[in-house]
């Protein structure tokens, strides 16, 4: 597998392209609920990258970016630190997509990941 975890470098720049695409009252909320980014576990797809940015942190609602699948996502969480892998999701959303679901508003999530068919399409 070729694939490299994010660098905070590169998350910080990233952020930084997408927080100005977002309205007014999104980068408000953001600016409440924003953290240093910081890596949180969620056994077992973020294991190989020592865990996925956390980026904000909203009452039981975390904002994270899944370098997976290159988008941002929203999860519950009850332990700070760990998203459970209940809520590991394949969506791959800008962050202005995903700042909505940090206030509560539903997000439409993919769901996890399933294996391939051995059958041919």
């Amino acid at each position: 597998m070729d694939w490299e975890p994010i660098a905070r470098e590169s998350l910080d720049e990233l952020i930084a392209e997408e927080i100005a695409e977002v309205t007014p009252e999104d980068l408000a909320l953001f600016a409440r609920a924003a953290v240093a980014p910081v890596k949180w576990q969620l056994s077992p797809w973020g294991d190989l990258g020592g865990g996925f940015w956390v980026v904000a942190v909203m009452e039981d609602r975390v904002l994270w970016y899944n370098d997976i699948e290159a988008g941002f996502t929203v999860s519950r969480f009850v332990t700070l630190g760990i998203i459970p892998s209940t809520e590991y999701c394949c969506n791959q959303d800008k962050l202005r997509w995903a700042l909505p679901a940090l206030a509560g508003k539903p997000q439409e999530k993919l769901g996890p990941p399933e294996p391939l068919s051995s059958k041919s399409c």
